[in-house]
């Protein structure tokens, strides 16, 4: 996992088509904007079904 520190308005570039925003830091609380295709769909975390992973070891 890549970890990254940003300011407000400062911006992430994912490839080509995909730009992250921190539109607003507020206490505990950070609100992003992303910008993607039409075509891409964007899911919170919450709301995708977590698949089981298996630890190997």
């Amino acid at each position: 996992m890549l970890v990254l520190s940003r300011k407000e308005t400062e911006r992430i570039k994912l490839g080509d088509s995909i730009v992250v925003t921190v539109v607003r830091v507020a206490g505990d609380k950070v609100r992003l904007g992303i910008e993607a295709p039409p075509d891409m769909l964007v899911l919170r975390d919450e709301l995708e079904p977590h698949k089981k992973t298996e630890t190997v070891g």
